[in-house]
């Protein structure tokens, strides 16, 4: 294209703009835009912020369950809320899937549900709520605002047969990890910074025993070690019982660069955490996300904002749900 260019070829320049043009709109990038409610429901953005905050001050890992959604949803196929889905009428839940092991407060998703659809009835899709409440969730985190587009609508399906094509386990490869990513176009800044949520919330046992036993990981703090063998004293941990340890033991329920100190000190929870320190592509970011919180957390936003346009439905495509656990009937 470059060469074509060089050549002074304008009708080649037009054709070109205009294909990439019609890739942008093809991937839904070019339908999302800031304020997308600002005449059909001029408030939707404030009552979502209303909501979330509300729940935060119940339940205050509320906040940690919606960045989680973010990921969770975007990370599989497009950003359409596809998670949200239960079993019903013949759909099958990605809840379901092992990859999405722990993750919990969905219930509350319907609560703010609930409150857009008293004031503008089938107008705001689940999708963007799940964008939303993330962007609100990390203000309750203590994390910065981000600008978040809106406009996306719900998927009408659910993609649990390939959840595991997208998402990566704990104890995947690096390798593994950034590819993912890079799938949706979030380059290795992007994707350490992203790793960074494991600044908040925690982790069950399930996920973390392989590292303790039948001996704890030479990666590993002993005296860490020793104590996360405390919080998980079996081997086998019964997955729907109570037993986890906090991510970050110091700043637990608040978004900062605690998590890649941790990581400098063997501290990381789980093998991918340990794995950023290891490899030579991420362990520079690391140390320069260690030693300066805001360079984080601008990494973090600018991440969180690319995988929430991945490959939205917007437009005539999907809908907008009445009730996010369920696709339309009718």
């Amino acid at each position: 294209m470059a060469e074509v260019i060089r050549k002074g070829s304008a009708p080649c320049l037009y054709y070109w703009l205009v294909l990439s043009l019609l890739l942008l709109f093809r991937l839904g990038e070019g339908d999302l835009h800031l304020n997308y409610y600002s005449e059909s429901c001029p408030r939707a953005e404030e009552i979502i912020k209303e909501q979330v905050q509300k729940l935060y001050e119940r339940h205050g890992n509320t906040a940690v369950s919606w960045v989680r959604n973010l990921f969770h949803d975007c990370m599989v196929k497009s950003c359409d809320a596809s998670i949200l889905l239960v079993e019903a009428n013949g759909i099958v839940s990605e809840q379901k899937s092992d990859r999405n092991f722990g993750m919990r407060n969905f219930k509350y998703v319907n609560t703010i549900k609930s409150a857009l659809e008293s004031e503008c009835p089938q107008t705001v899709s689940c999708a963007d709520i799940v964008a939303l409440s993330a962007r609100d969730g990390v203000i309750m985190l203590g994390g910065p605002y981000i600008s978040m587009k809106t406009g996306r609508r719900d998927s009408k399906e659910s993609y649990a047969d390939v959840v595991q094509e997208f998402i990566p386990l704990h104890n995947d490869t690096i390798d593994v990890v950034l590819s993912r990513f890079q799938s949706i176009g979030i380059d290795v800044g992007g994707t350490v910074a992203l790793l960074g949520a494991h600044s908040v919330g925690r982790v069950h046992c399930v996920n973390l025993v392989d590292r303790l036993y039948p001996t704890i990981d030479p990666t590993l703090d002993p005296a860490y070690g020793l104590y996360l063998r405390g919080r998980c004293p079996s081997p086998q941990p019964d997955p729907h019982a109570v037993e986890y340890a906090r991510n970050d033991r110091e700043t637990p329920m608040v978004l900062d660069n605690m998590y890649y100190k941790n990581l400098l000190r063997n501290k990381g929870l789980m093998l991918i955490d340990q794995q950023l320190v290891s490899d030579p592509s991420t362990s520079p970011l690391v140390e320069t996300m260690a030693s300066n919180n805001s360079y984080f957390l601008d990494r973090f936003a600018s991440a969180m904002i690319l995988m929430s346009e991945n490959n939205p439905i917007t437009g005539d495509a999907g809908e907008v749900r009445l009730d996010c656990r369920f696709v339309n009937q009718g």
